[in-house]
């Protein structure tokens, strides 16, 4: 896909138009029992509420939005080739953030070092595989846990206490104290001695969430969090990942 163009046509007014007239058009109308009225967006595929608006997403389907026919309004602009859909069931649509499989079968106690670069879709990978009890090891959660800043706002004077904190949990599960029951530890890890040492220290696994660089400006791009809005600041921390991976 070519997302020059693809998101070219995202950013246009037509699109911005289409999509909200779609959004209006197929809100649910509900009756409370006090008698007010709410209305609510349903994502068309898990069927559930999505109750944050930079979660609302519309899917091209039965017919797939590609560089050859995105200039085509009978299939970008058609109603009826358009689903509303929830976050997590629009990834699931275009097998995003899959890494090597989509559902792992996950061990007891197993560990398992989720990396790759940023805006690849990590987080969202441990989330749809973690089970209530697992630990996850996740910078931007620390600072957040610390700082009660904004998620990915990560104040430079916190970071010897959170270094400290991960080395801590990181010895935890080493040592595979404590009852959690699984572990994941989310990181860039673009540099392939540090992640295999981490991995034999730990006895962990290693999954790896591919995505091309232009696929993860592109991501940066619809993010609608603090990360869109310091888009300079991540476009450099994408670039210094790809510079300095190695497989």
């Amino acid at each position: 896909m070519n997302y020059s163009t693809i998101k070219q046509f995202f950013r246009g007014l037509e699109w911005q138009l289409f999509r909200q007239q779609i959004i209006f058009d197929r809100m649910v109308t509900v009756v409370n029992p006090d008698g007010s009225i709410s209305k609510h967006i349903v994502c068309e595929y898990c069927k559930k509420n999505i109750v944050v608006s930079r979660h609302i997403q519309i899917h091209h389907t039965p017919i797939e939005l590609t560089d050859d026919n995105v200039n085509d309004v009978t299939i970008s602009l058609n109603p009826d080739n358009v689903k509303i859909a929830c976050l997590h069931c629009h990834n699931k649509e275009h097998d995003r953030f899959s890494g090597p499989a989509t559902k792992r079968h996950v061990k007891n106690k197993g560990v398992y070092i989720v990396y790759g670069p940023p805006m690849c879709g990590k987080t969202t990978y441990v989330k749809e595989n973690m089970q209530p009890g697992d630990i996850v090891v996740d910078m931007d959660r620390l600072y957040q846990a610390v700082s009660l800043q904004p998620l990915y706002d990560k104040p430079d004077n916190l970071k010897y206490i959170i270094f400290g904190l991960r080395n801590t949990l990181l010895d935890n599960i080493k040592t595979r104290y404590g009852n959690w029951n699984s572990a994941w530890i989310i990181g860039g890890y673009a540099d392939k001695y540090a992640r295999d040492k981490l991995a034999s220290d730990l006895g962990a696994e290693l999954v790896y969430i591919e995505a091309d660089k232009e696929d993860c400006l592109y991501r940066l791009n619809y993010c609608n969090d603090y990360r869109q809005e310091h888009k300079d600041e991540w476009t450099e921390y994408i670039n210094n990942w790809f510079d300095n991976f190695t497989k």
